[in-house]
């Protein structure tokens, strides 16, 4: 059995006009640049959208990815510059929350139905507070917890220095905290 292509070697594939590397790309990162553009837009239409230019974005951009770096980070930048801009331009962009985000708290495998209940209340509690932080401190949020994407990655994302974004995850999770105590 073969083992999978790392990203690097799909990528300098991609390079030499290999289609379906990138496609192998595409399926590898689809879930995690959707996620990350619906974080974004809050729209499930515009996130697709999103992440279809994004991909289109890469392709046409693939040359000056540099070999070597991290292809996710990359990526994500790309979905995450795009989601703002479709934001920016939507007629349907409101102030919601993050229904349905891929941030649950798990009941351990042996929980009674008591317990996954609570737990599914529990997730909806803190997912509802989360949401009532700025924008800065959600993304900061989203990406650490719903997206899991290390310090290094989340700069990437979010444009900024691997210092800032242990600041402002702290600061984020500081006003979560006073939120979650002033609720309780």
């Amino acid at each position: 059995m073969e083992s999978p292509l790392t990203d690097d070697e799909l990528i300098a594939r991609v390079k030499r006009d290999d289609r379906q590397a990138f496609e192998a790309l595409v399926r590898r990162f689809q879930d995690v640049a959707f996620r990350t553009a619906w974080l974004i837009v809050r729209n499930e239409q515009d996130a697709e959208e999103a992440t279809q230019a994004a991909f289109v974005k890469a392709w046409q951009a693939i040359d000056r990815f540099h070999a070597g770096s991290p292809f996710r980070p990359w990526l994500l930048r790309i979905v995450a510059n795009e989601a703002k801009n479709r934001r920016r331009t939507s007629l349907r962009h409101h102030a919601g929350v993050v229904e349905g985000a891929d941030m649950t708290i798990l009941p351990a495998a042996d929980s009674s139905p008591e317990q996954t209940a609570m737990a599914s209340e529990q997730s909806a509690w803190l997912v509802s507070h989360i949401n009532r932080l700025g924008e800065r401190d959600r993304m900061v949020i989203w990406c650490c917890y719903a997206l899991d994407l290390s310090e290094a990655e989340i700069a990437t994302v979010l444009g900024c220095a691997r210092g800032t974004v242990k600041s402002r995850l702290h600061r984020a999770i500081g006003r979560l905290r006073t939120h979650l105590e002033e609720a309780l």
